[in-house]
C-alpha cells in the first residue's frame, strides 16, 4: 500500500490537479473539499490512515489555519504542507508556526510537489522510528509504535488491546522476526504495569543446566560457581512483565518447575529453604506450533494450558504486504541517519520488487536487506540493483524483473471510446512478472509481449492514455494503432480519451 496523501482545496480545479499529480508520484490520494472534512477524516469514527496532508489555507468556513489548529488541540502529529494562492511572508510565517512541515504557492509544479512530500514523509519516518526507539528503551512501547496498514493484522491489534487492560496470560505464535517481542513490549506498554518492569528471557538461548538459576534465582553456594547470590527474572520482573521468548525450547524438568510457580505465585531459588512470591504477569512467545510440541511429548501439556489462555498468531510478512512500503520508509529513515547516507528515497520499481518477496526472514530480514542497501548505495535513491542478495527468493529466472506496482484492485475499465476492456490486478497489491516462456517452454513472440505490456500499462494508468503513451515512449496515434491491430477492430477513441 502506498502513502495515503490527503487533499483538501475548495477549488475543483485545483483539487483534480493536485490529486494527479500526487497519484503520479506514486502515493494514493484522498480528496475532500473543506477543512471540516478533514477533521472528519482524521478523527470520525471511519477514520483512514493517512501519511501526510496538502491543505490549502483559503477555505470557506473552517480554513487551513483552522484545520492546523484543531490538529495541534487533538494531538494529531503528521506532515501539512499547505498552499495558498497568496504566497506573503506573513502566510509563510503564520503556517509553520501553527506546525505545517512545508508551504507551495499555487499553481505548484510537479517536482516541487514531489520533493516536498518525500521529504515530509521522510521527516515523519524518521521522526516515527526515533520516537519508536525511545519507547522501547524507556519500556512504554504501545501500539501506536507497530507499522502496519495491513487487513490481517486489524483483528490480532484488537485482540492485543484487550489483552493489555488485564493480566491475562498471553501466548505469541509466529515466525522468527514477525515482531512478536514488539507485541509483547506494546501489551506491556498499554497496561497499568508499564512503570514496572518488563524483563525478557530467551528460553532458547539459556543453557540446560542453567534455565532454572536464571528463571528462580539461585543462593550464594548453591552450586559450583555460585560465588553469590541471583535474585532470578520472575523476582527482577516482580510487578511487571515477564516475556519468556522460545518458551517451547524450555527443558521439561524446567517446565515443571515453571508450572508450579504460574500456579501458587512464588517462586524457590535453586539451593533455597523457602519461596518467595511474586506479582509477574506472563507473555510467551514461539515460533513453533506449541500444540504440536505437546503431542510430541517435548511440552508439558498442563503448562501449555496456563500459557495458552489468550493466543495471538502473527501472521508473517509474506501474508500482509501492504505493510512492506511503510517498513520500507521507516527503516530507511532510521538507517539513513545513523549511516549519515546521501540515500534520500526508494524506486517505485524497487518498491514493487520487494512486495512481491516472500521473505522467509519476514520483518528482520527486511530490515537487514535496507541496511544493507543504504550502507552500499552509490547513489541517492535506493533501487532493485541496490538488493542483490534477494535473488534467492525471487521468481525462477525464466520470468522478466517483475514490471508491476501495488495499487488498489478495481473493477475491469473500458479505454473511452473503445471496447477494449481493461482487466484489473489480480488481488489488492499484488506484484506480478512478465513470462518471457510460452507454456511449452519457447520464447513467446515479441508481438504477443509488446501487446500484454501495452495492456498492462492502461490497467497500470487506469486508461489515462497520454500517461500510457508517455511512459512506453511512443507516441498517442501509435498506441490506439497497436491496439487497433491487436484487436482488429477500431480501438480509435471516438469521445475525449481518459487524461
Amino acid at each position: 500500500m502506498a502513502a495515503s496523501i490527503l487533499i483538501a482545496d475548495d477549488d475543483p480545479v485545483q483539487r483534480r490537479l493536485v490529486e494527479n499529480m500526487v497519484q503520479k508520484c506514486g502515493y494514493e490520494a484522498i480528496v475532500v473539499d473543506n477543512g471540516d472534512a478533514v477533521i472528519e477524516r482524521l478523527t470520525g469514527p471511519d477514520a483512514s490512515a493517512i501519511d501526510a496532508i496538502v491543505l490549502d489555507l483559503v477555505m470557506p468556513g473552517l480554513d487551513g489555519m483552522g484545520v492546523l489548529s484543531k490538529m495541534r488541540e487533538a494531538g494529531i502529529s503528521m506532515p501539512v504542507i499547505v498552499q495558498t494562492a497568496h504566497g506573503g511572508i506573513d502566510n509563510v510565517v503564520s503556517a509553520m508556526r501553527a506546525g505545517a512541515h512545508d508551504f507551495v504557492v499555487k499553481p505548484v509544479g510537479m517536482e516541487r510537489l514531489q520533493v516536498s512530500l518525500r521529504n515530509a514523509l521522510n521527516t515523519s519516518a524518521l521522526k516515527g522510528e526515533l520516537q519508536r526507539i525511545r519507547h522501547s528503551r524507556e519500556g512504554r512501547l504501545t501500539f501506536s509504535d507497530i507499522i502496519t496498514r495491513s487487513e490481517a493484522m486489524a483483528p490480532i491489534l484488537r485482540i492485543a488491546e484487550k489483552a493489555a487492560a488485564s493480566s491475562i496470560p498471553v501466548l505469541i505464535e509466529g515466525d522468527s522476526g514477525v515482531g512478536k517481542e514488539l507485541f509483547a513490549r506494546a501489551i506491556h506498554g498499554s497496561s497499568e504495569r508499564r512503570a514496572k518492569p518488563f524483563v525478557a528471557v530467551n528460553c532458547g538461548a539459556i543453557p540446560d543446566n542453567l534455565v532454572e538459576s536464571i528463571l528462580f534465582g539461585h543462593e550464594k553456594g548453591a552450586f559450583t560457581g555460585a560465588t553469590e547470590r541471583h535474585m532470578g527474572k520472575f523476582v527482577e520482573a516482580h510487578g511487571g512483565t515477564l516475556f519468556l521468548d522460545e518458551v517451547s525450547e524450555l527443558p521439561l524438568t524446567a517446565q515443571v518447575k515453571l508450572l508450579r510457580a504460574l500456579q501458587e505465585g512464588a517462586v524457590e531459588a535453586v539451593g533455597g529453604r523457602k519461596p518467595v512470591k511474586v506479582d509477574v504477569r506472563i507473555i510467551s512467545a514461539t515460533n513453533r506450533r506449541l500444540l504440536e510440541r505437546v503431542k510430541e511429548g517435548h511440552f508439558r501439556e498442563d503448562l501449555f494450558y496456563r500459557l495458552h489462555v489468550l493466543p495471538l498468531t502473527i501472521p508473517p510478512l509474506r501474508a500482509r504486504r501492504d505493510d512492506i512500503p511503510h517498513l520500507l520508509r521507516h527503516f530507511l529513515a532510521r538507517f539513513a541517519a545513523e549511516e549519515n547516507s546521501a540515500v534520500t528515497g526508494i524506486s517505485g520499481e524497487a518498491v514493487a520488487y520487494l512486495s512481491q518477496l516472500d521473505w522467509p526472514g519476514n520483518i528482520r530480514q527486511l530490515e537487514n536487506a535496507v541496511y544493507r542497501a543504504v550502507v552500499m548505495s552509490e547513489g541517492d535513491q535506493l533501487g532493485i540493483a541496490d538488493f542483490p542478495l534477494i535473488p534467492a527468493h525471487a521468481p525462477p529466472v525464466e520470468h522478466a524483473p517483475p514490471l508491476m506496482v501495488e495499487r488498489p484492485a478495481a473493477q475491469p475499465a473500458m479505454v473511452s471510446g473503445s471496447e477494449i476492456p481493461i482487466a484489473p490486478l489480480p488481488a489488492p497489491h499484488q506484484v506480478g512478472t512478465l513470462s518471457m516462456l510460452s507454456a511449452n517452454g519457447e520464447v513467446r513472440p515479441l508481438e504477443e509481449l509488446e501487446n500484454e505490456i501495452i495492456r498492462f500499462a492502461i490497467a497500470h494508468y487506469r486508461g489515462q492514455m497520454s500517461e500510457v503513451a508517455r511512459r512506453l515512449k511512443i507516441g498517442r496515434s501509435t498506441l490506439y494503432r497497436k491496439l487497433d491491430e491487436a484487436t482488429g477492430e477500431d480501438a480509435a477513441p471516438t469521445t475525449r480519451p481518459i487524461e
